[in-house]
């Protein structure tokens, strides 16, 4: 099954253009989509998952038209938004259990089956009977996956998962998600460039609404091979180096400003090449350096 989408649009009545000719093929597996607040990922996240309308475009499933059959769409698609809600003073079990009963698993048999099951494998068995107010942010995150995989989706929608996790939750839910991402198409909305870097083969950047860069986050660093520079510079330099130069990103590191620069060449010969990561590309084609490139043919998409 693959998810197909193209010249997605979405305008708000208060004139934002949310999304513009988005267009992306996304194959079983975890696809990142990345980008800043406000790029535009929420509401395709939202289009997806049937809870607003695109102005214009196209969404398919495999056979299912997601804007038209909503109804096929929920019967295969599980959601963890950026903010749900849970019942504080409920346990685990049994919320698990009154939502897997509106997801249509009606035998009391099958019911226990599945959330027990859905509550190993979110290692959340053991806090079963605890109420869900007394969870951690990362055990809370692993509980809305838990309640997403009801049903045994064939799409996972989820926006922003891993924000405020400590770094040992962060470890254990991309853990799950790569287990996950194994049989299932999963789209992991984000701005940690990390979480991608770490869990997705095929990724795109969404910015303004539109898609810029699409493709396999190794391809991507083959195309910025030599084309980033670095240089320690003093705080009242930044300013002047910005105005003059193309630099991307600025940052401290152990009390001093590190630039990186997007040039073919060295700007000068007080910079020295640095080794491009995926934070690199991000930020280069935020600032419209890699826009203009091709991109792969099988992820064609509008920019």
């Amino acid at each position: 099954m693959e998810l197909r989408i193209q010249n997605l649009s979405k305008r708000y009545p208060n004139g934002t253009q949310a999304l513009q000719d988005v267009s992306l093929s996304i194959k079983p597996g975890l696809f990142g989509l990345l980008g800043p607040n406000g790029a535009g990922k929420s509401t395709l996240m939202r289009t997806l998952a049937t809870l607003q309308e695109a102005d214009s475009g196209s969404a398919f499933l495999g056979d299912i038209d997601m804007l038209k059959d909503k109804d096929a769409v929920r019967r295969v698609l599980g959601y963890l938004p950026q903010d749900f809600g849970l019942y504080p003073k409920v346990t685990a079990e049994e919320l698990l259990t009154h939502l897997a009963t509106l997801k249509g698993i009606s035998g009391w048999l099958e019911r226990k089956r599945v959330v027990d099951a859905l509550l190993h494998q979110t290692n959340l068995h053991h806090a079963r009977r605890k109420q869900l107010g007394g969870f951690s942010g990362g055990m809370r995150q692993r509980f809305g996956i838990a309640q997403a995989l009801l049903g045994n989706p064939r799409l996972l929608i989820v926006d922003e998962p891993t924000a405020g996790l400590d770094p040992e939750e962060r470890v254990r839910f991309h853990n799950l998600l790569s287990e996950i991402g194994q049989d299932v198409i999963v789209l992991l909305s984000t701005h940690i460039v990390s979480d991608v870097r770490d869990l997705c083969p095929e990724m795109a950047v969404l910015n303004g609404g539109r898609v810029m860069l699409t493709g396999a986050p190794e391809d991507i660093l083959v195309r910025l091979e030599g084309r980033i520079w670095k240089k320690f510079v003093d705080k009242a330099e930044l300013s002047k180096l910005q105005a003059e130069l193309p630099v991307i990103s600025h940052r401290l590191l152990m009390g001093r400003t590190l630039v990186h620069v997007y040039s073919e060449s060295a700007p000068d010969a007080s910079f020295s090449p640095a080794v491009a990561d995926l934070e690199d590309a991000y930020f280069a084609t935020i600032k419209g350096h890699l826009v203009r490139e091709a991109t792969p043919a099988h992820l064609t998409a509008a920019s």
